[in-house]
């Protein structure tokens, strides 16, 4: 199920390159692959339940952040997501060239990275406008990785649904919180193409397992400093542990699995549904009001999603 790179590709040219879907995955097209609408959907519908799944996750953690605190949330978000997939997924430690550990180490940074500077931001701003900036990073990235100027126009579309449903209030937000959205976005970028990556060398979820206890590793001195004691309250730990599944098992590994049918370009400029889901989330967990406005911008980043799904369909059939 999974394509192996030589062992032999300079670290560099792993770490720049941005993956394409794997061959061994990509049928959408082919005469012989069968149903190839029911095909093109799975990733799609894979993106779909993962944004759904981590946003909700986030309003719950804006929830718990009060008894916790922000760093307190993210490790135990991490550290029991961590613990939920070695057990699930038990990976193997052994026949891993070293370009490959490089990667999982590099995924879990880019993982640690994200979530803390999220949670951090969270911590300042509401979760709509949060997640409004740091969408900015994978839209970055679509512009950038593609080489098909259609991208960069869906890409364009979506930005002004982005910005749009920031409204007027990006000029009275905390500017730390805001600095802290934008390094998550840049962290965010960082992650697809590692997730993409972590998803060829390893088979199953297993590089998401390893690369989970990296991320862990390294956001639980924060959390102790944070929070201490606070962390090991019962109730604390088993909203923790459902914020881990809603956060990172579930979307996570729905979106590793995408992103070995999607091209990552393809795959950022998806990931400006990110603020609709979030605005809904925000509406139904934490009573923020959807404005006409709001609605507009969900609109309009839901049709940039929807055009570069069928762009990327289109170019798959002329290959086909």
């Amino acid at each position: 199920m999974n394509v192996q790179p030589s062992a032999s590709e300079p670290a560099a040219a792993a770490a720049v390159a941005v993956p394409e879907a794997a061959p061994a995955l990509d049928t959408v097209g082919r005469k012989d692959s069968g149903p190839g609408k029911g095909a093109a959907l799975v990733p799609i519908v894979l993106v779909v339940a993962g944004g759904l799944s981590v946003q909700f996750g986030s309003a719950v953690a804006a929830l718990l952040m009060p008894k916790a605190g922000a760093l307190g949330v993210v490790t135990l978000r991490l550290a029991a997501a961590a613990l939920i997939l070695l057990v699930v997924c038990r990976p193997k430690l052994r026949g891993h060239s070293r370009a490959d550990w490089g990667t999982v180490v590099a995924f879990g940074v880019a993982m640690g990275g994200m979530n803390t500077l999220f949670y951090q931001a969270l911590d300042r701003i509401p979760l709509g406008i949060a997640v409004t900036l740091e969408v900015l990073g994978p839209l970055a990235l679509s512009v950038f990785a593609s080489r098909r100027l259609i991208n960069v126009v869906w890409a364009g579309l979506a930005l002004v649904g982005v910005v749009l449903l920031g409204g007027g209030g990006f000029d009275r937000l905390d500017p730390v919180g805001a600095a802290y959205a934008l390094g998550a976005g840049a962290m965010w970028a960082a992650y697809i193409v590692f997730s993409a990556r972590t998803g060829r060398r390893f088979p199953q979820a297993d590089g998401l397992a390893l690369a989970m206890v990296v991320a862990a590793v390294l956001s639980l001195p924060l959390g102790l400093w944070e929070s201490g004691a606070k962390l090991t309250v019962p109730s604390t730990l088993a909203l923790g542990a459902a914020v881990a599944v809603l956060s990172s098992v579930l979307p996570y590994t729905l979106e590793l699995m995408a992103l070995r049918r999607l091209p990552a370009s393809t795959f950022a400029v998806m990931m400006s549904l990110e603020p609709a889901i979030a605005a809904t989330a925000g509406f139904l967990i934490l009573n923020q009001a959807l404005s006409t406005t709001d609605a507009l911008a969900i609109a309009l980043v839901i049709g940039a999603s929807m055009g570069a799904v069928r762009s990327q369909t289109g170019a798959r059939k002329k290959k086909g």
